[in-house]
Parts: structure tokens; C-alpha cells; sequence
């Protein structure tokens, strides 16, 4: 897959990972792919429902160890 940026929010509790989801999708073009990188639980939720409401798809994400990435292309 090919990544446009990659945003660490590891070590951020709700609702940080969002806010800097939605500053770095404002930096990349519209169709471009963000790889975030979290570790709070409630970001499975929080960025799914984000990217629903904000129009990006969520093209997958999973969990290696206790970082949980995602991938969002931005609408």
C-alpha cells in the first residue's frame, strides 16, 4: 500500500488521536492513504467512526503488539 505519511499518536489518550488524524489528513491530497499508529483501545471505535463521518475510508486496520495502525485514504 502506498503511504502518503505516517502519523505517530502512540501513547495518546482519547481524543488526541483524533485531533492529530485530522491535522495530518489535511496535510496529504485527497486520495492519498494515512497510516496512524495508536495505542488507545477506544481509537478502533473513534477513528472508524471519523473517517465515516469525514467521507475517508478506512482501508484496514490491525493490531501488532500493543500498537494498533490503521490506514485511512482521505475522500
Amino acid at each position: 500500500m502506498d503511504v502518503a505519511k505516517v502519523l505517530d499518536a502512540k501513547g495518546l489518550a482519547c481524543p488526541m488521536p483524533i485531533v492529530k488524524t485530522k491535522k495530518a489528513i489535511n496535510e496529504i491530497e485527497s486520495g492519498q492513504v494515512l497510516e496512524v499508529h495508536a495505542t488507545d483501545k477506544g481509537a478502533i471505535n473513534d477513528l472508524s467512526a471519523w473517517a465515516k463521518s469525514g467521507g475517508h475510508e478506512l482501508l484496514n486496520h490491525e493490531a501488532d503488539n500493543e500498537v494498533l495502525k490503521f490506514w485511512i485514504k482521505k475522500a
